[in-house]
C-alpha cells in the first residue's frame, strides 16, 4: 500500500492536486489540495463511507476565493497509510484525540501554523474536538451533518447506563442502531462483500441518505428510547436482521435516477468503489468501536463541561436525519457548548451529503462564515 500513487489528475476537477504528506503521527497522509499556500489554511475533513474525494466540489470555489484548501484522506481510509486494517487491532489510535493529532500535523506539513477546520459527518467529530482541544491552532469551526454536543459528562459510576438496544430489539419490528452494527467484526466484510456488489452498495447507501429519496423528512426526537430512535430510516435505525447492504437495498435508485445525478456521477461513484476494494471497511469503521466500546469515554471526559471558543457554525441538509440522530445535540450545540455561535444553516434540496448535493450553497454559507 504505501508504494501506491497519488489520485489520479484525471479523476480531479481542475485546479485541484493530490500528493502525500510523510510522518504525519505514524502515517504518510494522502492529501487533495487547491490553492496558493500562502493563503489562510482551510481544512476539510470528511466522514464516513468519504474520502477527501467527498471535497472535490467545493474545493476550487474556496481556493477561488483566497484559502489554501487541504482535505486528507483521514486514518483508515483512502491512499492514506500507516494504520492498520484489522478489527483485532490497536482502538487507541483512532481515538478523537489521536485524530486531532493527525489533524495538527497535516496543519504543520503544509507550511502553516493555524487552519480554520470544516468537518462533516464523523469528520465534523474530529473538527470539533480539534477546535475544543487546540483553539489557538483552529481559529475557526464549521461542521456539517454531525452535530457537536459537547465532551461527554463524567459519569458518577452509581446508577447503570439504560441499555436502549435491548429495548430496540425488544420492539414489535426489532432493531438495532447503526453505530453498534458497525462495530461489529461482521460489519466491514458485509459491505466489502456486499451481495450487490460494492459499487451497487455504495450507489444505494448514497441515495438513501440523500436527498434525492423522499422519505429523508427530519424531526426532532424527544428522547434517547427505542420508541423515537425507531422513527428515523432504517439506515441509522436498521432492522434487528439485516445487514447494511441489505437495509439499503430496498432503495436502489432506478438506472434512470442513477443515470440523472449529477452530484455523483457513475464515474465519480467508481473512485469510492475502487478505494474501499483495495482498503476495505475495518479502518473506517474502528471509528464507531472507539465510540461504542465504552472504553476510551473517561479519557474524553478529562474535557467534561469545556466548551468551544472559537467562532463556530453549523451547515447541513434540510433532509438529513443526521441532524436529528442524537436527539437535542443541535439545540446544545448551538446554546451551550460553543460560545461565539455563528448560525445554524440547514440547505434545501439536500440530504446528508450536503456539500456534495449543493456545494455552490455550501461555498456561500462557508465564505459567509469564515469572512
Amino acid at each position: 500500500m504505501t508504494d501506491l500513487p497519488p489520485l489520479d489528475a484525471s479523476v480531479l476537477p481542475a485546479g485541484i492536486t493530490a500528493r502525500f504528506l510523510a510522518d504525519i503521527n505514524g502515517l504518510r497522509v494522502h492529501v487533495l489540495e487547491a490553492g496558493n499556500p500562502a493563503d489562510p489554511l482551510l481544512l476539510l475533513l470528511h466522514g464516513f463511507p468519504e474520502l477527501a474525494y467527498s471535497w472535490r466540489h467545493v474545493m476550487p470555489a474556496l481556493a477561488a476565493a483566497g484559502y489554501h484548501v487541504v482535505a486528507p484522506d483521514q486514518r483508515g481510509y483512502g491512499r492514506t497509510t500507516g494504520w492498520v486494517g484489522d478489527f483485532d487491532g490497536d482502538l487507541a489510535l483512532f481515538t478523537l484525540p489521536n485524530l486531532v493529532r493527525d489533524a495538527l500535523g497535516v496543519v504543520r506539513a503544509t507550511g502553516h501554523d493555524h487552519a480554520a477546520v470544516v468537518g462533516h459527518d464523523y469528520g465534523a467529530s474530529v473538527a470539533a474536538w480539534c477546535a475544543l482541544l487546540r483553539g489557538d491552532v483552529f481559529r475557526r469551526m464549521a461542521i456539517m451533518s454531525a452535530p457537536f454536543a459537547g465532551p461527554p459528562a463524567i459519569r458518577d459510576g452509581m446508577a447503570p447506563p439504560t441499555d436502549v438496544h435491548a429495548a430496540l430489539a425488544a420492539l414489535p419490528r426489532p432493531r438495532k442502531h447503526y453505530q453498534w452494527y458497525y462495530s461489529e467484526r461482521r460489519a466491514g466484510p458485509d459491505m466489502l462483500h456486499a451481495p450487490q456488489g460494492l459499487h451497487a452498495f455504495l450507489r444505494a447507501y448514497y441515495h438513501h441518505k440523500s436527498a434525492d429519496w423522499a422519505g429523508n423528512q427530519p424531526f426532532p426526537l424527544t428522547g434517547w428510547t427505542a420508541e423515537e430512535l425507531a422513527k428515523m430510516p432504517t439506515y441509522y435505525v436498521m432492522d434487528l436482521g439485516e445487514t447494511m447492504p441489505e437495509t439499503v437495498a430496498h432503495h436502489m435508485p432506478s438506472p434512470a435516477e442513477v443515470a440523472a445525478n449529477r452530484w455523483l456521477t457513475e464515474a465519480e461513484m467508481a473512485v469510492y468503489a475502487a478505494e474501499y476494494a483495495r482498503t476495505g471497511f475495518e479502518g473506517a469503521l474502528t471509528c464507531y468501536r472507539c465510540r461504542t466500546t465504552g472504553r476510551y469515554n473517561g479519557l474524553l471526559e478529562v474535557f467534561a463541561g469545556r466548551r468551544i471558543e472559537v467562532p463556530s457554525s453549523f451547515i447541513a441538509g434540510a433532509q438529513d436525519w443526521g441532524i436529528q440522530q442524537n436527539p437535542g445535540a443541535l439545540e446544545r450545540m448551538a446554546g451551550q457548548t460553543c460560545t461565539d455561535w455563528r448560525g445554524t444553516h440547514l440547505v434545501p434540496g439536500a440530504g446528508h451529503w450536503v456539500q456534495q448535493e449543493q456545494p455552490a450553497a455550501v461555498v456561500e454559507r462557508l465564505l459567509a462564515f469564515l469572512g
